[in-house]
């Protein structure tokens, strides 16, 4: 007989079967999510979880760990073929970690960084204020035009008057191609390390989807999720320029993922990590990830033609990012909720100048990698958007106050009505429909 864990845990599987059919049942949209294959949480799931494997391949510190050695050099050399690398280390916990490592790797405390600017789409660890990468090191941000593309000009001053060690490049909510060469010439001019965060455009680049960062930068950090579709892991690249610039760059990055930063690996997600670099590395997924492109734009059109204004007016990528302040400042929250209430997950955001605050953002970030992976293509976009499109209509008439007091009150108000929304209960009844016709997991039993 099968085990089940419903009858070893009645709680927890209960509450993961509610997930379950929140994800059968829903539109994924948030971009840095998708869906996994049966493969990868087979292995995420497997015995490889009870193994402690302190050290590196072939270097333990553990005994019994050949088998262990096994499934990581097969994960190295798979993302080796996959990013056209000379050197990887794929036991990074996930893409924080994975960054911290390469502060660890090349800068001393007190160095000065430079990375996008968190409001303007980049990421916590690329010197945000609250981060330990602004915490410990020299922050000076570069920032988005006010038509949301990088400012390249501001970029360039603030390297050559600043001087940084490090400059990192990619976004969490950045719409357009990451022009790698444009962030080279700066980071050459001045002599400093270039490190492109590909988290969100991994699984792109992998399926030529968009441009690598291979020949430009002279490391490449990545999670293993969102485009990628592997479990929720990390891995650090060294480049062929990176050997060049610092021969002993691969030792530093893996003296600083351990024994600086980490202990014992977690060998389960090294195994699905393997599993989804092969997947990645199939003829399909190519298909795969020009369609994420595909949908992304299909998505775009039909948001702007339901009068819904985008940063940068549109998309290169799998993700969007929603500008409301044509409505008002600070309604990201309002529609977000709304949105998760009709079946919909998104994610509020801030954007270029926002005028509002991280907590209470005027844009929302949106993707269709998850919905590419159940099958959807240019037509469903065409519905989503317009369904999206009628739910901002229909709840940016809620207002946030700038007082906090206020505020907690109209959020409250809000969150009451909300729920007895005809149109929201209305589009959420059609999202349950259209996710019938493309199922997802149709056979698991926890």
């Amino acid at each position: 007989m099968a085990f089940s864990l419903k009858d070893y845990d009645v709680e927890i599987a209960e509450a993961m079967e509610r997930e379950l059919r929140r994800q059968q049942t829903g539109l994924e949209m948030i971009p840095s999510e998708n869906f996994v294959s049966e493969a990868v949480l087979k292995a995420m799931g497997s015995i490889l979880t009870n193994k402690y494997s302190e050290g590196y391949s072939h270097k333990r510190y553990y005994g019994g760990n050949e088998f262990i050695d096994q499934v990581e050099d097969i994960a190295i050399e798979r993302a080796k073929k996959a990013f056209n690398v000379e050197h990887v280390n794929v036991q990074p916990y996930s893409g924080s970690p994975a960054n911290l490592a390469v502060y660890m790797a090349t800068c001393k405390p007190g160095d000065t960084i430079m990375g996008l600017n968190l409001t303007d789409g980049g990421h916590l660890t690329h010197g945000w204020k609250v981060s330990a990468s602004a915490i410990f090191y020299r922050s000076v941000p570069y920032h988005a035009k006010p038509d949301g593309y990088v400012d390249f000009e501001e970029l360039r001053k603030l390297a050559l008057e600043h001087k940084p060690k490090l400059i990192w490049c990619g976004a969490t909510a950045y719409p357009r191609e990451i022009e790698f060469d444009k962030f080279a010439e700066i980071a050459d001019e001045v002599g400093a390390y270039l490190a492109a965060d590909i988290a969100h455009i991994s699984g792109l680049i992998i399926g030529g989807a968009h441009k690598s960062p291979a020949e430009y930068a002279h490391i490449i950090t990545t999670t293993t999720h969102k485009t990628l579709r592997g479990p929720r892991g990390g891995i650090i690249m060294v480049t062929r320029k990176g050997v060049e610039k610092d021969p002993e760059l691969a030792t530093k990055i893996n003296k600083a993922v351990f024994p600086g930063l980490q202990g014992g690996p977690h060998d389960h997600t090294t195994a699905a990590i393997a599993i989804a670099l092969g997947e990645a590395l199939k003829p399909e997924f190519r298909e795969y990830t020009a369609q994420i492109v595909k949908n992304s734009r299909a998505l775009a059109e039909s948001l702007k033609n339901n009068g819904i204004k985008l940063v940068t007016d549109g998309t290169d990528n799998h993700l969007l990012l929603i500008d409301l302040t044509p409505f008002g400042k600070g309604k990201g929250l309002f529609v977000q909720d709304a949105l998760d209430l009709a079946g919909i997950t998104v994610n509020k955001n801030t954007i270029p100048a926002e005028p509002s605050s991280p907590f209470y953002p005027s844009g929302i970030r949106l993707g269709t990698p998850a919905l590419t992976t159940r099958g959807m293509k240019e037509a469903e976009m065409e519905t989503i958007g317009s369904w999206i499109a009628e739910i901002i209509k229909n709840v940016t008439k809620y207002e946030m106050p700038d007082d906090k007091e206020q505020r907690r009150a109209a959020i409250d108000r809000f969150k009451t009505e909300i729920k007895d929304n005809k149109k929201v209960q209305r589009i959420r009844k059609k999202v349950g429909r259209l996710c019938k016709s493309f199922p997802l997991y149709k056979k698991m039993k926890l």
